[in-house]
């Protein structure tokens, strides 16, 4: 199964992307890193640059249809770019719509209220985004991961780079599912 990783040409948290993507390849599956500009992303690690990484595929050029789940790394740039893109923002949202599981941590969830399938879910984050996702009919939680299936697809959701490893080990399981 191919996992499509979404990120913005910079601003994503290093360690949300790198211990996700080895949680995948090491489990059996495809990570793909999907950007919405060709070349390299730039992570970071906390407000400092940290490595680049070489973009697999473009929102835009690819689709939903070719990936079995997506994973949302985190960073406040990162999610705050993503939502400013229509395509991104349709690529995510065309998870939900296929029923395809989708994992996000930290801010990520903001690219998942701009998509506008929160409804109903119940999720974590870091905290600054509780409103937003209240605001977008979602319920949020205090809690190191959540996974939730009340919805067309499994939501797997944590609050911060300290809750990697449940983060990792509860998307496993639903991608094992």
């Amino acid at each position: 199964m191919r996992v499509a990783f979404l990120s913005a040409p910079e601003g994503v948290e290093q360690v949300e992307l790198t211990e996700p993507w080895k949680a995948v390849s090491d489990a059996g599956y495809e990570p793909v890193l999907v950007s919405t500009e060709p070349g390299r992303i730039q992570a970071f690690d906390h407000l400092d640059k940290a490595e680049t990484f070489p973009v697999d595929e473009v929102v835009g050029e690819t689709s939903a249809d070719s990936f079995g789940a997506l994973v949302l790394p985190g960073g406040v740039a990162n999610p705050d770019f993503l939502r400013t893109d229509d395509k991104a923002v349709a690529f995510v949202k065309s998870f939900f719509d296929a029923g395809r599981p989708v994992a996000a941590i930290c801010h990520a969830p903001w690219t998942l209220v701009e998509a506008d399938v929160l409804r109903g879910r119940t999720l974590t984050s870091w905290p600054s985004l509780r409103t937003d996702i209240r605001n977008a009919g979602g319920t949020w939680v205090d809690e190191q991961v959540k996974v939730c299936d009340s919805g067309p697809n499994k939501l797997v959701t944590s609050r911060k780079p300290d809750d990697l490893k449940a983060f990792c080990e509860a998307f496993l399981d639903v991608l094992a599912e």
